[in-house]
């Protein structure tokens, strides 16, 4: 098929040398000191004053006489000639479901509308310590829920190539800023498709890690955390190594955290990977509906792979997928439907609620023991046979959405491909696979249709196989005819 190229219906300027760097290479010239901390800082600011008020992607913006007082001390620091963090003098803006010390952090809620946290989640602390200057936040669906990001504090963030678009979620703020090149990085988190969603609405590159590499916390349950994981987004691969590189590793206060073997960025870098065998699992026979186009964008994208080496087949595992979906329904509202149970049960509170927050905690509330141990045992299940797939598969893939981007106005589809959507997550239920299993995953970008609607491909590798799987969509990326993200140069 006729390839598309990406167009922003933004009134988006080139993003200039600085804001339009990789984030390896801005580091890179802030360290050896051809950029000074305040230009960069100075530079994103400028196009965040100028850009975010079209897209509303960074939140809690802090003010600018504070973020440039903090960068001349960066460069009175680095003019000392000390040690610096491989994130040193960075610009980021840290997803508005994470803790941030001494910065407003509301979930999109207005229940916590004005909090302001006393620490920092372990991977933002991580982040900091590295060099990363915090400017602010971005915007998240309320608590997180469903791929549209839209809250009653802050409103809807707008698609980085349409304004009637949804930016997909719950890392859409992200994704966005990202896209519009308002950050040279980005976290996110991922339970249902929160790193992966929005990296394909957005056209960039989001990395959901084997669960336990990025420890959260110090909020982030244990058994939720079985999951939900952090992880990072970026304009390329060597980006997002860059970037998990400070993120990952064991913290005492984590049980299911480790240590990674070597370092991420430095892994690519030897030498991005160009072979392998690829399982196509597509709709899974037709279980997943998927609308027009995403198919076939999907098979180009592997046909990519397969001219650089890798060989490519179609798959479809002898598995009850509806029951598999059951089980990730149960486990979801097991964890984050508990925890929203805590509010719901204060009349107050329950008011302020969207109904898709009520939902996971009436379903919370009619949970029994040996519902909750049938879908742990059903999940176990699952891993046994992805660990059977990958005894004859490098990787699996999948489309990364079920729907292209719709009306930012449309909360949720109630229709894929005309099947009804029984649930409000129903329709992205292609993304649960990985998330059941606990394996890395990375959404890659695999193009547009004809109304120039961007979509993304998800990779899957073995559990702790994190590597393995950035190293093929390094490989993938430098295939790619076109740049990440939505810059007027792609």
């Amino acid at each position: 098929m006729t390839e598309i190229r990406p167009t922003s219906r933004h009134a988006i300027a080139p993003a200039g040398d600085i804001c339009g760097l990789s984030a390896v290479d801005l580091a890179a010239a802030i360290r050896e000191r051809r950029l000074a901390v305040r230009e960069v800082i100075t530079a994103f600011l400028n196009r965040i004053e100028a850009f975010n008020p079209k897209v509303n992607a960074i939140v809690s913006l802090r003010d600018r006489t504070d973020l440039l007082a903090e960068a001349d001390a960066a460069d009175t620091y680095l003019t000392a000639g000390d040690t610096t963090g491989s994130l040193f003098g960075l610009p980021i803006a840290i997803k508005d479901l994470a803790q941030t010390k001494g910065l407003k952090t509301t979930f999109g809620s207005p229940i916590f509308a004005d909090l302001v946290p006393e620490a920092d989640e372990y991977f933002v602390e991580r982040m900091r310590k590295a060099g990363a200057i915090v400017i602010g936040k971005t915007n998240v669906p309320e608590f997180g829920l469903g791929s549209n990001t839209y809250n009653p504090v802050f409103g809807p963030t707008l698609n980085a190539f349409d304004p009637t678009w949804t930016a997909g979620g719950s890392s859409g703020g992200a994704a966005v800023a990202l896209a519009l090149d308002l950050v040279p990085l980005a976290d996110g988190s991922d339970f249902g498709g929160s790193l992966r969603n929005p990296g394909a609405y957005n056209n960039v590159f989001g990395f959901r890690p084997s669960q336990g590499l990025v420890p959260g916390g110090p909020g982030f349950e244990v058994f939720h955390a079985q999951m939900g994981v952090e992880g990072p987004m970026g304009r390329s691969v060597r980006d997002l190594a860059l970037l998990l590189d400070v993120q990952a590793g064991y913290h005492p206060h984590a049980p299911l955290s480790y240590d990674p073997q070597g370092s991420f960025l430095k892994g690519i870098d030897d030498g991005p990977a160009a072979s392998g065998r690829i399982g196509w699992m597509a709709d899974l026979g037709g279980h997943l509906p998927m609308e027009d186009g995403i198919l076939d964008l999907c098979e180009t994208a592997l046909r990519r792979l397969a001219g650089i080496g890798f060989e490519v087949e179609p798959l479809l595992p002898d598995v009850d997928f509806e029951a598999l979906w059951q089980a990730f329904v149960t486990l979801r509202q097991s964890s984050s439907g508990c925890g929203l149970k805590l509010l719901y049960d204060d009349l107050a509170k329950r008011a302020l609620l969207k109904p898709e927050a009520i939902w996971e905690a009436e379903g919370a509330a009619k949970l029994t023991a040996p519902q909750i141990h049938a879908a742990a045992m059903r999940r176990t299940a699952w891993h046994h046979t992805l660990l059977a797939l990958f005894e004859h598969y490098d990787l699996l893939a999948l489309p990364t959405a079920q729907v292209f981007p719709f009306e930012v106005s449309t909360h949720w589809p109630h229709k894929v491909a005309g099947r009804d959507m029984d649930s409000y997550h129903r329709w992205m239920q292609v993304t649960a696979f990985a998330t059941l299993g606990g394996c890395p995953t990375v959404n890659v970008p695999a193009g547009f249709d004809t109304r120039g609607r961007p979509m993304g491909m998800q990779l899957i590798g073995r559990p702790r196989g994190d590597l393995a799987v950035l190293r093929a969509a390094a490989a993938y990326e430098a295939a790619l005819p076109w740049k990440a993200g939505a810059s007027p140069e792609n």
